[in-house]
């Protein structure tokens, strides 16, 4: 029996992407469905939470990051551009973004219409791995999208003109994320139950092992 795993994600999320690797190698290796649901990142849904943090959040983030990366022979660097744009001195939000509204909705149309853990892996790798300067330009994400199965030209007609929409979209993913008992992300959400952080990725494993996941 095919077990089903939701997996919120943000793609500016450094752990997200971090978790993206095991994830995709968890359903090649079991009897496993994975199904990507895009939440908008902390920094859009409480514009207000950079500058209200402590100031060493950030430095022990960028820390953390590059470590775990290196520990798990991921590469990371943060992006050029930041998908998110923020004012690094002040951490003030601007009500307009470039990038991230785009990313999330064309997140949610692949998931809805072909594989969307493929997506997530070919473009978060494209963004975060460090290799790509200024990915938002000329056929970067194009050919991320291509690598995984998808027309990007198609993906963005789907959601042009339908901002509301998505925008609705990615609020029932967040509902379901808080349903499943939390917030934040990369949360994997099993039976209901929130598995979060890439570090618990195991245990949700282990959860669906003693449920009868199968290896293929």
């Amino acid at each position: 029996m095919t077990h089903n795993v939701d997996l919120f994600y943000s793609y500016r999320s450094p752990y997200s992407y971090l978790a993206t690797g095991r994830i995709v190698d968890l359903r090649r290796e079991y009897d496993l469905a994975v199904n990507v649901r895009p939440v908008y990142p902390i920094a859009i849904r409480n514009p207000d939470f950079f500058s209200a943090i402590n100031p060493l959040w950030i430095p022990y983030l960028l820390k953390d990051i590059m470590r775990v990366g290196e520990m798990n022979g991921t590469p990371i660097s943060w992006p050029s551009p930041d998908p998110v744009a923020m004012n690094n001195v002040t951490r003030e939000i601007p009500k307009e973004q470039p990038h991230i509204h785009r990313l999330t909705h064309l997140g949610i149309a692949a998931s809805e219409t072909g594989d969307g853990l493929a997506f997530t892996d070919e473009v978060s790798r494209m963004i975060w791995n460090g290799d790509t300067k200024d990915w938002h330009e000329g056929d970067h994400l194009a050919r991320a999208a291509e690598r995984a199965g998808f027309d990007l030209a198609h993906l963005d007609s789907l959601i042009e003109g339908q901002f509301e929409t998505y925008t609705q979209k990615v609020g029932e993913n967040q509902a379901a994320l808080e349903a499943s008992g939390h917030w934040g992300v990369p949360t994997l959400a099993y039976n209901n139950e929130a598995f979060f952080g890439q570090d618990r990725i195991d245990t949700c494993v282990w959860r669906m092992s003693n449920d009868g996941l199968a290896a293929r």
